[in-house]
């Protein structure tokens, strides 16, 4: 059997990957924290499936990321 630690670990790994991959992740620290908390949260409501909590995480995080972009955009001055 994996250790909690090691689940954690290797779930993270695998979202990151993808998320690296597809150019998903526009700022590591935002991303590697939002990971690590969905996946603990997982693990600590009983989810034990690598797969099940990387793909979870990845869908959490991307909902999580649109959701909170701000678009900013110069407004035209007119003279």
């Amino acid at each position: 059997m994996i250790s909690l630690a090691s689940l954690m670990e290797e779930s993270l790994q695998i979202a990151w990957d993808y998320l690296e991959r597809t150019g998903e992740i526009e700022d590591t620290w935002v991303a590697s924290r939002y990971l690590g908390d969905a996946i603990e949260l997982m693990i600590r409501q009983g989810q034990r499936s690598r797969l099940v909590l990387s793909n979870r995480a990845i869908t959490a995080y991307l909902r999580f990321r649109d959701a909170n972009i701000v678009d900013v955009k110069p407004e035209r001055v007119v003279r």
